[in-house]
């Protein structure tokens, strides 16, 4: 066996996405970033490193979107998105990556960016742009011009956030802007253009020559001189990158305050255990128990721990505790076999029961009512199914918990921790109910069942036929089954579901407590009601009188 298969599941998955992370943060390579430095031009990820506030953390979201499309040519979709602190508060941030293919829009590089802006409308907080791109990359026009939620999109949002949500939208352009995508920064409430590296115009100086036959260097055409001094489109030319990440941190430091968080915080406390000691409690065997508490005790506050009817449907834990000081209010599936306190058979952990909805729904509406933030720790394998499940109402009780998830208006965080399957997914607030934030670890494993179900539900009948012939499975089908197990293994894989934007981050048990303190921050500065994608404060009648 070699030594990395020798390591424990989750320090090897672990070592594996640091890796690919790694590698996908060089965007380009060293010879576009060279290119980008020869043009007196920072990268995409320095400019960040200034903006963003000293030994605080950023929360990238979307970092693996697309790394194992186009040969690998498009590394985090040539955007880098996600959320961290200006002068001391939440902002969320759209970066192009020039080093990248110059910037340009992938298919997966529109979702990545409603996604931030998603974000910045539900958590009604700061979004900058810093704009360096080409514009649409041609060859996959297709998946990026035309839709609902194509590149159009963005301009709508922009709009929305401009006219109705009231959220600052701060733009500016350190590179080439192009085309439609011009409409961002010009959508936003300020533009900033760096000096001599900057261009903003709906075509470049070739399109306008074979368009009007007209000369035309791009200074001229839309440099940061003409659009400050002649066509006012921008307001400020700052000299530099540099100087303008300064001068787009002085602007947010003048914003109005942001909006008070409504829980009482406490003092920070760190957890009972060690964050890194989750790496010896997730069992190899994904299949294996463990106990979720001791998991749930390296993520939450030390003494912070009161758990709602402990004793009643214990294969559901519902948890008041707190992290960094901020209130939480958590749902997790336990996992192992508990005993049905009613004399009936046992019960598995990571299976949702008619009496384990209802307690769900009940203190997820108790929460709610209070502003309670909801952590979904999700190690779900599905709702119980047979004739004692179905005599008990759970199709019902199922829908209870559902309705009280998606109604919720307080803040709903997701952490997969291991499976995410079935229609317990959904119960746990899937992407589909809009939580504001989804992290998973680098064990979560989210479809709709395990590859061993598949494989009998797919060829169950073959199976059968065997058994009740008292023969083997022929070749055929032995490789049928074998290419569908593997095919599950590889889309059960967490970074298949982050490359594809299901979640927004796969982040390491040391990171969660950050993770989750920035993402909880962010989201409890929107008043609510929070259902769908994003809510107007008041009716729109109300706001257009």
């Amino acid at each position: 066996m070699s030594a990395a298969k020798s390591k424990p599941r989750m320090h090897r998955l672990a070592e594996e996405l640091k890796e690919l992370e790694a590698k996908l943060r060089q965007g380009g390579g060293p010879k576009k970033i060279e290119k980008q430095h020869s043009e007196n031009k920072l990268t995409a990820r320095e400019r960040l490193d200034l903006l963003f506030d000293r030994d605080q953390h950023f929360q990238e979201v979307g970092l693996l979107v697309a790394y194992d499309r186009y040969d690998g040519k498009a590394p985090a979709a040539g955007v880098i998105t996600g959320v961290g602190r200006v002068e001391g508060r939440e902002v969320v941030v759209v970066a192009n990556d020039a080093t990248v293919k110059a910037g340009s829009w992938w298919p997966e590089t529109i979702p990545k960016m409603l996604r931030a802006q998603e974000i910045a409308m539900r958590c009604h907080i700061p979004i900058v742009y810093l704009v360096d791109s080409s514009g649409i990359n041609l060859p996959y026009q297709g998946g990026v011009f035309p839709g609902q939620y194509g590149a159009a999109r963005l301009f709508y949002y922009n709009s929305l956030m401009r006219r109705y949500l009231r959220v600052p939208q701060i733009a500016s352009v350190m590179g080439n802007c192009i085309a439609g995508g011009a409409y961002l920064p010009a959508l936003s409430d300020v533009i900033f253009m760096v000096k001599g590296t900057s261009f903003m115009g709906l075509g470049g100086p070739n399109l306008v020559k074979g368009a009007t036959g007209q000369t035309v260097d791009a200074e001229t055409l839309g440099g940061a001189d003409t659009h400050t001094r002649i066509s006012g489109v921008a307001h400020y030319e700052p000299e530099n990158d540099e100087q303008c990440i300064e001068w787009i941190r002085g602007y947010i430091k003048d914003l109005p305050p942001a909006r008070g968080i409504p829980v009482t915080l406490n003092e920070p406390r760190p957890p009972a255990r060690a964050p890194e000691a989750a790496y010896d409690i997730i069992p190899d065997d994904h299949r294996a128990g463990y106990d979720m508490r001791e998991l749930l005790a390296t993520i939450v506050d030390e003494g912070e721990f009161r758990e709602f009817q402990p004793e009643h449907a214990s294969e559901m834990i519902c948890i008041d505790a707190r992290v960094n000081g901020i209130p939480v209010g958590i749902l997790a599936n336990d996992r192992g076999i508990f005993q049905d306190k009613k004399g009936g058979p046992p019960r598995f952990g990571g299976i949702v029961y008619t009496e384990s909805a209802e307690k769900c729904a009940y203190y997820i509406e108790t929460c709610d009512r209070h502003r309670r933030p909801l952590l979904y720790v999700q190690d779900v394998s599905g709702f119980m199914v047979g004739t004692d499940a179905e005599h008990s109402g759970i199709i019902r009780a199922g829908a209870r918990m559902v309705e009280a998830m998606s109604v919720a208006t307080a803040p709903k965080i997701v952490l997969t921790i291991n499976h995410a399957s079935g229609a317990g997914y959904y119960a746990m607030a899937g992407q589909g109910f809009d939580p504001d934030f989804i992290f998973t670890w680098p064990t979560g494993r989210m479809g709709v069942m395990e590859g061993e179900s598949a494989a009998q539900a797919v060829h169950g009948r073959a199976i059968a036929e065997a058994k009740a012939e008292g023969r083997e499975l022929d070749a055929e089908t032995k490789q049928a089954m074998q290419a569908t197990l593997d095919t599950y293994e590889h889309q059960l894989d967490a970074r298949y579901a982050a490359a594809r934007g299901y979640v927004d981050a796969v982040v390491t048990p040391e990171d969660t407590r950050q993770a989750l303190t920035l993402a909880l921050r962010a989201a409890l500065q929107n008043p609510g009601p929070h259902i769908g994608p994003f809510a107007l404060p008041g009716s729109l009648e109300s706001l257009l009188r």
